[in-house]
């Protein structure tokens, strides 16, 4: 029998444009991992995906290994990065509308190293600022 086990909560703490040319655009990605069980939580890594008006702009991937401890938590940093001309056309559209925001969803998954748990997926909607956007 297997020891009861809780599913640990991923939440996105923030996500912001850190810098933008005419080649790509770069976001970093802050997230929180929330480890209720009584023994610890290895992350092998982690995957996401960013989508602004339902479609892929941009994805990442991190293999910076991790442990959350028992009944802790722990925050991970990661970059992602758009793809542009898609991107551009989002936040031009967006800028054309005299929008202070535009509004996405981040998805993906952190990989966990335990038999009984490999993925550990997250969803999470917001919206950020076209004021920093430009300014970057």
């Amino acid at each position: 029998m297997a020891p009861k086990f809780i599913r640990p909560n991923v939440s996105v703490i923030s996500i912001e444009m850190v810098s933008a040319n005419l080649l790509q655009q770069k976001f970093a990605v802050k997230l929180n991992i929330q480890n209720p069980n009584d023994r610890e939580l290895p992350v092998r890594g982690l995957h996401a995906e960013l989508h602004v008006g339902g479609q892929q702009i941009a994805s990442g991937v991190s293999d910076h290994a991790f442990t959350v401890p028992a009944f802790g938590e722990s925050e991970f940093d990661m970059s992602i990065t758009a793809n542009v001309a898609l991107a551009w056309l989002l936040l031009a559209d967006k800028l054309n509308q005299n929008a202070k925001s535009i509004d996405y969803e981040l998805t993906g998954a952190a990989s966990i190293d335990l038999p009984f748990l490999r993925d550990l997926p997250f969803r999470q909607h917001g919206s950020l600022s076209l004021e920093s956007a430009i300014t970057h």
